[in-house]
């Protein structure tokens, strides 16, 4: 099965990085504008396109500062892929490594998601380095 990988390099402790891909209020800083929670689970819902397209992800091994590590649940292509959130301190930096596990094929969709899942790295960067880039996804399209 492919999956897609992207690593960057953050100048940041992962203690600032964590809470942006291990939570619900992490993910509205960088990733969509339309994002739920179910407290009680910690399963998290991402919507995008006024919810033409949402994304139920669960946890499967959140520990902090150094993984958060997501189980798809529906949408797309998604259902049953896996979001991987890996994180190590290097000289006071935090190298990210993502994974997105488990596509049952290299689609065209794929191929895209791969695109957005190396922007969606810069603004885990961004926001983690104390600046503001708003989620890529506001409720009914891409932010610019």
């Amino acid at each position: 099965m492919p999956d897609i990988k992207h690593s960057i390099q953050i100048d940041a402790a992962p203690q600032l990085v964590h809470p942006l891909v291990a939570s619900a209020d992490g993910f509205l800083r960088w990733w969509a504008a339309d994002v739920t929670e179910e407290k009680a689970s910690g399963n998290v819902e991402l919507g995008f396109f006024n919810r033409a397209t949402v994304y139920g992800l669960r946890p499967i091994q959140i520990a902090a500062p150094r993984q958060a590590h997501w189980r798809c649940q529906s949408g797309k292509e998604w259902n049953g892929t896996r979001l991987l959130f890996d994180l190590a301190e290097q000289k006071g930096q935090t190298l990210l490594r993502f994974t997105h596990a488990d596509w049952q094929a290299e689609t065209d969709y794929f191929v895209a998601c791969n695109t957005t899942c190396g922007e969606l790295m810069f603004r885990i960067k961004v926001a983690a380095e104390g600046k503001t880039p708003g989620p890529l996804f506001s409720k009914t399209g891409m932010a610019y």
